[in-house]
């Protein structure tokens, strides 16, 4: 059984270091290096911010959503971040915090999810569509990588997103 729970002021070192270690391989983020908590705390919405659990306790992966824009017709619409640590992956702890974020970010009145994916990144493509979201398209030669096994490369950016069934959109 996976443990999930709310992100609490105690997981940040944990939270960091999962970031860091999705960040080292080269297929998570354009981000080069993972921010201080501060950084990390305002660029995230407050609410929903999860985290996965061991049968100790220990984090082993987290959910969080970063606002789109700071317009107030985007209210209703986060970024998808989810990261599982390495020790831990391919047990399904990231189909069930990106499930349990769907439902968090619907109680909070989020409407839309978007994800913005590298387009190698596969696995991470299919856990998106599992869990609802759609292909919207490919962003072709978004950024250039300066860390990872594509560093110097221009990368492509696959767009999804999932439209709430459950918060009503007039």
């Amino acid at each position: 059984m996976i443990s999930i729970r709310t992100m609490m002021p105690a997981d940040v070192s944990a939270v960091l270091a999962i970031y860091a270690e999705g960040i080292a391989t080269g297929h998570a983020t354009f981000e080069s290096t993972a921010p201080d908590w501060a950084h990390f705390d305002e660029s995230k919405l407050a609410a929903p911010r999860l985290v996965s659990l061991d049968a100790d306790g220990g984090v082993t992966g987290w959910a969080a959503l970063s606002p789109v824009s700071s317009r107030c017709v985007y209210g209703g619409v986060g970024e998808v971040s989810v990261y599982v640590a390495e020790a831990a992956r391919g047990q399904g702890l990231g189909r069930a915090l990106l499930e349990a974020l769907v439902v968090a970010s619907e109680a909070e009145g989020l409407w839309t999810l978007t994800a913005g994916v590298f387009a190698e990144n596969a696995a991470s493509i299919r856990l998106h569509e599992q869990c609802g979201f759609e292909r919207l398209g490919v962003r072709r030669r978004l950024g250039k990588m300066s860390h990872g096994p594509m560093t110097g490369q221009w990368r492509d950016v696959v767009q999804m997103e999932r439209r709430s069934t459950v918060v009503g959109v007039g």
